[in-house]
């Protein structure tokens, strides 16, 4: 890996032998992709812009109470699997651990569960499916030192969060808080005055579709991956995601990708080896899973890396 994803405070001192030795016949990628609108899509997010004879087939990946929930198309499944035999696949997920065990990805083998997964915005990290102790130990000092504490932020968002257009408040694992709010009825300037606030106090803030997110600005997915990496042993890193949330993820990547729709794509954001796609919805999660499998295998042909600065986040 050329000198992305260093972990800024340090690594857990954990013993690592057992996990180099699992991937170290895949060890040469490490590939982390944000779930939602990047790799699996809701059917609200599947943006399905062919006539309806025309359409992918889709494959669930996704239930909740006997509903079908979240879906990939069926050559990214088949993509998926190849990729997973090929490097270590790591999904990196602002959902909790809850919410991501409902999801159930496409593998090599009847039950394979990733090697590692990222979950709540880097702040568990799961091995072969188990909560890492010691991971969980490194950020609860982590967020000790850099923010304001969780409950103070949840008060704030109580007393600034009108009734009228905010449908849900939750904290999700302790770690972080979020609205859902109607995002259509969001006074202007809410989401500017409620990320400066944030921001005197070490949080971040982040619009996703309905979802108001209040995180930590310790808490990120880059620091789990830069674990990761500091586990499987050098590697090249390939990353994808949607979201600001998601920004650190791919600036700690040696190439990334974002898809066209979504808030880095609305905001325009990119920076350099990362490549803004084209493709919106289910089409663009395909797309990403041909970009990262053909990258792997050192294919060429596929269009070179948005160059571009990166905007300032939230801007």
């Amino acid at each position: 890996m050329s000198g992305h994803a260093s972990p800024d405070g340090g690594s857990a001192d954990v013993s690592r032998s057992a996990d180099v030795s699992r991937s170290a016949d895949v060890s040469r990628f490490v590939v982390a992709s944000d779930l939602d609108r990047t790799l699996i899509y809701s059917n609200r997010a599947l943006a399905l812009d062919v006539p309806d004879r025309l359409a992918p087939r889709l494959l669930s990946v996704e239930v909740h109470d006997g509903k079908a929930l979240s879906f990939m198309t069926e050559q990214a499944a088949a993509l998926l699997v190849e990729l997973a035999r090929e490097a270590v696949l790591v999904p990196a997920t602002t959902r909790t651990r809850a919410q991501y065990e409902r999801v159930n990805l496409p593998g090599p083998t009847p039950g394979w569960v990733p090697p590692y997964a990222i979950c709540a915005n880097g702040g568990r990290l799961l091995v072969d499916g188990v909560p890492d102790e010691d991971w969980q130990t490194e950020m609860a000092g982590r967020l000790a030192e850099g923010a304001a504490p969780l409950a103070e932020v949840v008060e704030h968002l109580a007393i600034c969060a009108d009734p009228e257009w905010t449908h849900k408040r939750r904290v999700a694992d302790e770690l972080f808080a979020y609205l859902v709010v109607e995002r259509a009825e969001l006074p202007a300037g809410w989401i500017a005055e409620l990320t400066g606030w944030c921001a005197e106090r070490g949080w971040t803030v982040s619009l996703q579709g309905r979802k108001v997110y209040a995180v930590p600005a310790p808490l990120s997915k880059s620091a789990a991956l830069a674990e990761v990496v500091h586990r499987v042993g050098p590697s090249t890193v390939l990353s994808a995601g949607d979201s600001l949330l998601d920004a650190d993820l791919l600036l700690a990547a040696d190439a990334g990708w974002r898809p066209g729709h979504g808030e880095l794509a609305d905001t325009g954001w990119t920076a350099p080896g990362v490549t803004a796609l084209d493709e919106i919805g289910v089409a663009a999660g395909e797309e990403i899973a041909r970009r990262f499998l053909a990258r792997v295998r050192g294919e060429v042909g596929t269009p070179a890396p948005t160059s571009a600065p990166a905007p300032a986040l939230g801007a």
